[in-house]
């Protein structure tokens, strides 16, 4: 933990200064939205050139946690990830057209930052289940385009949550004047993943073994197509073990819809269906499926003819049958705010809610509501700080602690 709080002190100290070279705002936890991890300049660092079609990329990302008040005494947590990624153009490197090959490798050193302020959602997405430490081949997958991009198949160990229910999705654009990076730089975990798909959909930590197929036939919509391990439902973590056949097997199907114009969003609606035995104390259940949607739009944007100010909003919401998931009903929203602050254009800050109803069989409440603030400052092109607030009234995971309030200090490095 002082090691944490050791390096956000350095880092600050060396790395605040004006922005070097204009980049866009990022994603609060990139692990779990982006299928490409970081920029690649490690790979240039090591002098791999471009023309090999080789890029070798990473993250890291470490966070210090105070609660401030709702629990007894004082708590301090600490969280590091560290992801590496290589990906290959096989159309550049062996001229295969429409072909890249991607791994990475994820490690994590942490503790239990949400359990311990008795918060059942999560408001910190980048710790989640045991074992919190860790080391793991996060993705290992294949990617083919067919019929003039038209259609994508990829195919291996990878994180769902990138193309399914992905609501920090950047929305498309004409202009550069309102282009949204990231819908929100939240970092607490139903931003990332909807709460009734908790526990079952693979995502950030528990990557999985399946395929997805996206179909295209227009550039503003899409259908996402999946079929995964589905050992994640009955608490196999599966970012740690190869592929399972054994009849728990996960399925997802989502259509969006995605516009430009002066107030560009997007929208999408997705079903699914997680089959096997699903036990839950005495509880049984043979399968289980849900519906969820999601969108965002952009509100405002300042006229401008280069990059220019905007506020962004969204919501999410969601429903499943399931007797032994953590969550049955999800409703979540929130608003961001890009490039409005000063002589800091790559900045934004943004709120959040999420609300959802929880399993009594896992949890004493029947309910938990949870807010959350956050201001994301660039430190220069790689490096970004981030402090957030968080709020949570009536805490799922124990009576004992109520109006809960935490911060959070996170600095990410991209490379």
């Amino acid at each position: 933990m002082r090691r944490v709080i050791a390096a956000f002190c350095l880092a600050s100290a060396l790395l605040w200064a004006d922005d070097e070279e204009p980049t866009y705002g990022v994603s609060g936890n990139p692990g779990a939205v982006n299928v490409l991890i970081g920029t690649g300049d490690l790979g240039e660092l090591l002098q791999i050139k471009k023309s090999t079609g080789v890029r070798l990329a990473g993250l890291w990302m470490g966070d210090a946690d105070p609660v401030l008040s709702g629990v007894s005494g004082s708590r301090w947590t600490g969280n590091s990830l560290l992801i590496l990624d290589l990906s290959i153009n096989l159309d550049t490197s062996i001229g295969w057209k429409g072909a890249l090959f991607g791994t990475e490798f994820l490690q994590f050193n942490g503790q239990a930052t949400n359990a311990d302020a008795g918060i059942a959602q999560g408001y910190n997405s980048i710790t989640g289940d045991p074992p919190l430490n860790r080391s793991e081949l996060y993705q290992l997958w294949l990617y083919q385009e067919l019929f003039d991009k038209k259609m994508s198949i990829r195919i291996g160990k990878t994180v769902p949550i990138y193309h399914f229910n992905n609501v920090s999705k950047p929305v498309p654009t004409d202009t550069i004047s309102s282009y949204i990076p990231s819908v929100s730089g939240l970092i607490y975990t139903p931003l990332f993943v909807n709460t009734t798909l908790l526990g079952a959909i693979g995502g950030y930590y528990n990557s999985v073994c399946g395929v997805t197929v996206t179909i295209a036939p227009v550039k503003e919509a899409y259908l996402n197509l999946g079929m995964y391990d589905g050992n994640l439902a009955r608490g196999v973590q599966t970012g740690l073990t190869g592929p399972h056949f054994n009849g728990y097997y996960f399925s997802i199907a989502e259509v969006g819809y995605g516009w430009a114009g002066k107030r560009p969003g997007i929208a999408a609606v997705g079903g699914w269906y997680q089959s096997g035995k699903l036990t839950l104390d005495s509880v049984t259940q043979h399968g289980t499926s849900g519906v969820y949607t999601f969108g965002s739009q952009a509100i405002w944007i300042r006229d401008s003819k280069s990059k220019g100010g905007n506020i962004s909003g969204f919501w999410q919401f969601g429903w499943n049958n399931s007797k032994t998931l953590p969550m049955s009903l999800f409703f979540g929203g929130g608003l961001t705010m890009f490039a409005l602050v000063p002589r800091r254009p790559n900045d934004s800050f943004g709120v959040g809610v999420a609300w959802s109803r929880l399993n009594r069989r896992l949890f004493p409440r029947d309910s938990e509501l949870m807010l959350q603030g956050y201001y994301q400052a660039q430190l220069n092109k790689w490096v970004y700080f981030q402090p957030v607030i968080s709020y949570v009234p009536n805490p799922g995971r124990t009576l004992k602690h109520s109006n809960v309030c935490a911060l959070t200090f996170r600095l990410m490095t991209l490379f």
